[in-house]
């Protein structure tokens, strides 16, 4: 490439960071490490009205906690500071002037009843009530009034907005790293607001401007932002920036798992999963909102899951480390077409994550969930629990939750298992084979139970199926779980064989 990589991820805000948002932030990451070039972070918060406490620090945490790190924003400065464009609005200004000066954007003094009254008249006429090449000349703008009296209103401080001033019928053709050509009439577009009433700019200016003073190489960003292309692209050419016009690479949307439509808030309440990267509490409703990470996604599975969401590389790999996606990384291979996402496959993500860890990163992960549930055990005790029970689960908590049986006695037995397995000569078979694992030494293994277990139903005249789930049951209260015998080892044989006895007692009289 001929000009240094310089990426940005710039998001407003107006609330959490969706998640679709981090993919993008993603993108833009791979690409810029792929390519040795430069990650930024700006915050566009030129709409105040939308600003939402919090949001700015909920996205620099959560972009960390996904493993995206930033060379320039808000945190760590850079050459191009201040990074929040609230901090740049002294800038914009004049380019809005300039581009006035130029024939190329002109002042707007309408007010709201004019503009309403507009929309109904060409409502009425069956035509798109938009402010552009035809409508405008029929509005209250320097365009249509004579320059005395536009004059005449700037030095009174009559209210305007400055509005860029579009060709009639004019073809405008861009290419995009994804999707390659696309070309838009001009006839299609209106003339948006660049500059408003109270001096700040709107999105169009600012994130223009920005991209060409923080010399922005490619603008990788959502779909969503495909019909604004255009007009940038018009911004810089009336600019005189043509020649650095930064790629454009619009990614694909984030779909609902049914694939009909954009994947909302309401999508992962409805089918229980996040759609936030960390939890969200609405400052103004209180309201939460569930996060991959409180939720128990480890963020390296997350990475890896947004990635294949719309970008798929040369072989049928699914598993990538962050410096493994670097790697391969490429726009070409991102899709034009949105991706459905799939809450299974998230889980199967987590479980292969949670497969790579070692019984000691688990732990930690594990640690304050124990504390909370106040069981009184050791790492090392914690670490063998986890190597019975991660095949058994997706998240690592879900250790904990789904094998409480190895902290405490069940209370509870389950009453299906019961209804199928438990009969009525079952209890003598079930007090039978706790005579016989009290004999054991109480430091026996797995083989030792498993055997001893086989020699019971061999004295019994019993097949060993007919009492292996009850025997799981009267343990642990549940019908399936960790591999039994060595649950058995791990748990010992005294809190077994009073188990036992404590199940004899409440099963037969259930």
């Amino acid at each position: 490439m001929s000009r240094p990589v310089r990426v940005r991820f710039a998001p407003s805000p107006t609330g959490p960071l969706h998640i679709g948002g981090v993919r993008t932030a993603l993108y833009n990451y791979l690409f810029a490490r792929k390519h040795k070039g430069t990650m930024i972070l700006r915050i566009e918060d030129t709409d105040q009205n939308r600003f939402v406490p919090g949001a700015e620090s909920y996205i620099i945490e959560a972009l960390k906690w996904v493993g995206i790190e930033i060379d320039e924003g808000p945190e760590n400065g850079g050459p191009h500071a201040p990074y929040r464009q609230s901090e740049r609005k002294g800038m914009y200004a004049q380019y809005a002037y300039d581009l006035v000066e130029r024939g190329y954007a002109y002042y707007a003094f309408d007010t709201e009843e004019d503009l309403e009254q507009m929309r109904k008249r060409l409502e009425a006429s069956q035509m798109q009530p938009a402010y552009d090449g035809t409508s405008r000349m029929s509005m209250k703008n320097s365009l249509t009034l004579p320059a005395d009296d536009v004059k005449a209103r700037l030095e009174s401080g009559a209210p305007y907005v400055i509005r860029i001033k579009l060709p009639r019928k004019e073809e405008i053709r861009f290419h995009d790293s994804i999707r390659g050509w696309v070309t838009v009439n001009s006839a299609q577009l209106d003339d948006k607001v660049l500059l408003k009433s109270d001096g700040m700019p709107t999105y169009h200016l600012a994130n223009v401007v920005d991209d060409y003073l923080m010399g922005i190489s490619h603008v990788i960003r959502g779909e969503e932002w495909l019909p604004s292309a255009p007009l940038h692209v018009m911004l810089y050419r009336y600019l005189g920036w043509e020649e650095v016009m930064p790629v454009f690479a619009h990614l694909p949307l984030l779909l609902k798992p049914e694939g009909n439509g954009k994947l909302s808030k309401r999508d992962g309440d409805r089918l229980g999963f996040p759609v936030f990267p960390l939890q969200w509490t609405d400052p103004k409703t209180g309201e939460v909102s569930s996060g991959y990470r409180e939720s128990g996604y480890f963020p390296e599975a997350v990475a890896n899951m947004l990635a294949l969401l719309g970008w798929h590389p040369s072989d049928n790999r699914e598993l990538f480390s962050m410096d493994e996606l670097i790697e391969a990384f490429s726009l070409e291979k991102v899709s034009k077409s949105g991706a459905k996402f799939d809450v299974q496959k998230a889980f199967w993500f987590n479980q292969q994550y949670l497969q790579q860890k070692t019984a000691a990163e688990v732990v930690a992960v594990i640690r304050p969930l124990v504390n909370e549930a106040q069981y009184d055990v050791s790492d090392e005790y914690l670490e063998q629990v986890v190597g019975l029970m991660r095949e058994k689960v997706q998240f690592a908590n879900d250790i904990i939750r789904e094998g409480t049986y190895f902290f405490v006695a069940p209370d509870s037995y389950d009453s299906d298992v019961i209804a199928k397995k438990w009969k009525p000569e079952t209890t003598g078979h079930i007090d039978g084979i706790r005579q016989k694992f009290a004999g054991l030494n109480p430091q026996s293994a797995a083989m030792d139970f498993e055997n001893a277990f086989k020699a019971c139903c061999e004295e019994s005249g019993v097949k060993s199926g007919e009492l292996l789930q009850p025997l799981r049951l009267a343990v642990s209260g549940k019908g399936a779980g960790a591999p039994i015998w060595e649950m058995m080892a791990l748990i010992g044989r005294d809190f077994i064989t009073a188990r036992l006895e404590n199940a004899v007692k409440k099963i037969s009289f259930s």
